[in-house]
C-alpha cells in the first residue's frame, strides 16, 4: 500500500552535513499535508489481532519521487516485504522527522507508528518517553548481536532498555585530493596522520600557486561549530561532558586550544587556508570538485557530492582517518516507534526495521542493483550502512568490493580503521552551541589579532548558559 506524505523536503539521500541544516530549518507541516496524513491514518487504526486482519504500520523515510531509483528500490521492498509478512499492512510515508512539527503530530495523533531519528535527537525523546520501549520486541530479533555496540547504546536508556534501532552511521575523516598531493609532491598513499602532518600537506600544496589552497574549513551558519567539534574530537577532546546530571561546556582546554592554534597557523602563518573565508560546505565541496583543495574533514557521502554536483572525478578523492585519531565524530540515524503504538505495532515496526534495514541478504541485493544501475557503489557509506561487526561487516565490505565501480582501495584505509576509532555523537544543544563556536572560527580564521584564550573563555560562558536555560 502506497500513501504519501510531503510535509517533509529532506531525504535520505542528501549528505550528512546538509541532511542535519535541512532538518533545523525544515518548514512547518503545511495544511495539506496534514490531510493527506489524516486520510493514510494513523497508529490509532490498529487491527484487531484476534479477528484475524493485519497490523497496519504506518511509515516514513520513504524516498521522493525525484529520486526515482531510491524510490522503485524502497516501494519494491514494500512489496517483497507484504508478502514475506502477509499480516503486517505497510503504509509509506514520504520524508523524515520535523523537530518543529513533531510534538504536534504525536499529539494530535498523526506521528507514523515507525519514524526516522538523528541520533543527536534519541536521548531527549527516550527522555521525554516520546518513543516506545521496545525492549521485549527485539529480544528474539535476529543479527541483533551483529550490530554495533555504541550504535545500540545511542537508542537505550540509562537502564539500557532498547528505545529504537541504528540503520545507518557515519563517521568523520580526512578527504583529500589525490592528484594535488602528486603535483605537490606528496606519497597520495601515505595521508597525513596527524595535525602536524595536516599542515605540513596543507603548505606544500598551498606553494602550487594558482589560488590553490592546502586545508580548508567551514566557519558559518553553524556549520563552523560543527567542524571545530570535529577536529576537537579527533585529538582526544570534548565539547561538552555531563557533571553530576548536568551539561557543561568542556572545550576551554588544551585540545580545544590546539585546535584553533593550528587553524590560525595554516591560515595566517602558513597561508595555507586562503584568504577566502566564512565558508560553508557548499564552497568547500565547490573548490575540492574543481581541483584548487587539497584537504578538508568529511563524511565519506561528500565524495559523491563532489563528484556529482561539482564536476569532481572520483578516482582523484581519497578519505583517511581523522587525523590523530583518538576519537571521531560520529552520526547517523535510526528508526524509534511511536509511544501509542499497540503491541502489535511495535513487534510489527521492529520486524519491518531488521528486515528492511539491518538485514545482511537484502544489503548484498541492494548493493547489486545499484552496480546493475551504474550508480556508486565502493564508497564508504551509501549504499551500505556501516552498522555491522565482526563476520556480517567484512561479508558485507567483500561484497562491496566485488561489486565495486568505485576505486575501492583509495578509502580502504579510512575503512580498515573505522572499527578502532572511538565514535562519539554530537553535543546537546548541538546547533546552540555551534552558533556559538561559529563566532570563535570566524575570529580565528578573520581576524589576525585573534585572541584565542580568550575567545574561547567567552564561547565557555555562554554554552554554560545554554545548559543553564535548558
Amino acid at each position: 500500500m502506497t500513501c504519501t506524505d510531503s510535509s517533509n523536503g529532506t531525504n535520505g539521500s542528501t549528505s550528512s552535513t546538509s541532511r542535519r541544516l535541512t532538518l533545523a530549518a525544515a518548514a512547518t507541516t503545511t495544511a495539506l499535508a496534514l490531510v493527506t496524513l489524516s486520510a493514510c491514518g494513523t497508529s490509532s487504526d490498529a487491527a484487531d489481532p484476534e479477528s484475524g486482519g493485519t497490523v497496519r504500520l504506518d511509515v516514513n523515510g520513504q524516498p521522493p519521487k525525484t529520486q526515482a531509483f531510491e524510490r522503485k528500490l524502497f516501494d519494491k521492498h514494500v512489496r517483497q516485504f507484504e508478502k514475506a509478512h502477509p499480516d503486517i499492512d505497510i503504509v509509506p510515508h514520504e520524508g523524515f522527522m520535523d523537530p518543529k512539527t513533531f510534538n504536534a503530530k504525536l499529539a494530535g495523533g498523526k506521528l507514523e507508528d515507525v519514524f526516522y531519528v538523528y541520533f543527536t535527537d534519541t536521548r531527549s525523546l527516550i527522555e521525554k518517553r516520546q518513543a516506545a520501549d521496545i525492549t521485549d520486541a527485539v529480544k528474539d530479533m535476529p543479527r541483533l548481536g551483529d550490530i554495533q555496540d555504541p550504535l545500540m547504546k545511542i537508542f537505550q536508556d540509562e537502564q539500557g532498555r532498547q528505545y529504537g534501532l541504528p540503520t545507518s552511521n557515519y563517521s568523520m575523516g580526512l578527504l583529500y585530493n589525490r592528484a594535488l598531493f602528486k603535483r605537490a609532491g606528496l606519497d597520495p598513499d601515505q595521508p597525513p596522520k596527524t595535525w602536524a602532518d595536516v599542515r605540513k600537506a596543507a603548505k606544500k600544496i598551498a606553494g602550487l600557486g594558482d589560488n590553490t589552497v592546502g586545508y580548508a574549513d567551514f566557519s558559518k551558519n553553524n556549520q563552523g561549530g560543527w567542524h571545530f567539534t570535529a577536529e576537537l574530537y579527533s585529538r582526544g577532546g570534548r565539547v561538552a561532558e555531563e557533571r553530576d546530571g548536568e551539561w557543561r561546556a568542556a572545550f576551554n582546554t588544551p585540545e580545544g586550544k590546539a585546535t584553533l592554534q593550528d587553524l590560525y597557523d595554516m591560515r595566517w602563518k602558513d597561508n595555507s587556508m586562503g584568504s577566502k573565508q566564512l565558508l560553508q560546505v557548499e564552497d568547500v565541496q565547490r573548490m575540492m570538485g574543481s581541483g584548487k583543495l587539497g584537504m578538508y574533514v568529511a563524511a565519506a557521502d561528500n565524495i559523491t557530492v563532489v563528484a556529482k554536483q561539482f564536476g569532481g572525478t572520483y578516482a582523484d578523492y581519497a578519505l583517511a582517518p581523522v587525523p590523530d585519531a583518538k576519537a571521531t565524530l560520529l552520526g547517523g540515524e535510526g528508526y524509534m516507534l511511536n509511544p501509542k503504538a499497540s503491541p502489535e505495532k511495535i513487534k510489527a515496526g521492529v520486524e519491518w526495521i531488521g528486515w528492511r534495514y539491518q538485514n545482511p541478504d537484502l544489503i548484498e541485493k541492494n548493493v547489486a542493483d545499484y552496480a546493475e544501475a551504474e550508480l556508486p557503489v565502493g564508497i564508504p557509506m551509501p549504499t551500505v550502512p556501516d552498522i555491522f561487526k565482526g563476520e556480517v561487516r567484512d561479508r558485507i565490505e567483500k561484497v562491496k568490493k566485488d561489486n565495486a565501480n568505485m576505486p575501492v582501495a583509495n578509502y580502504q584505509a579510512f575503512m580498515d580503521s573505522a572499527p578502532n576509532i572511538p565514535g562519539v555523537i554530537e553535543p546537546p544543544k548541538a546547533q546552540q552551541v555551534y552558533a556559538v563556536l561559529d563566532s570563535v572560527m570566524q575570529a580565528v580564521l578573520t581576524k589576525k589579532n585573534a585572541d584565542i584564550d580568550a575567545l574561547l573563555a567567552d564561547a565557555e560562558k555562554k554554552v554554560d548558559a545554554i545548559y543553564d536555560a535548558a
